[in-house]
């Protein structure tokens, strides 16, 4: 099965956990014309009253402008790939199972499919790890 693997730049931000915290970030990004394909945010387990949201992509000076202004910048310490393929009982068992083989650790997963369509973000402590899991993906 082909999988299309990608790097991808993450950009994260803080956020006020209370009701319409998190739409007011994604909604400056909606201003932008950001065309976002994952999301993910969550409350701050050390920090109460506090969530962090991360994104993808935010392309271009215009939208990586906006995403500034309102807190978000693009991380330095998570290293991140996207691999696309077609959705297949078991692929995301296989997919971690040649990383570990190959000793590449991820530091975190998050995966969906839709229909005929599986797509899976990973995560990696080093850039050196990312470049690995790309080649061996692919």
């Amino acid at each position: 099965m082909k999988v299309d693997v990608s790097r991808v730049d993450v950009w994260v931000a803080g956020i006020d956990d209370q009701p319409g915290g998190l739409a007011e970030k994604l909604d400056v990004l909606a201003q932008a014309d950001v065309d976002l394909e994952f999301i993910i945010a969550r409350r701050s387990s050390s920090t109460p009253g506090t969530a962090v949201v991360f994104v993808t992509p935010i392309k271009g000076a215009r939208q990586a402008r906006a995403a500034r202004k309102i807190g978000f910048e693009k991380t330095k310490s998570l290293h991140a790939i996207r691999a696309a393929t077609g959705n297949k009982p078991g692929f995301a068992s296989e997919m971690t199972m040649k990383l570990g083989e190959a000793g590449i650790n991820l530091r975190g997963l998050s995966g969906a499919s839709i229909g005929n369509r599986a797509v899976f973000y990973l995560g990696f402590d080093s850039d050196a790890d990312a470049g690995k899991a790309i080649r061996l993906l692919k």
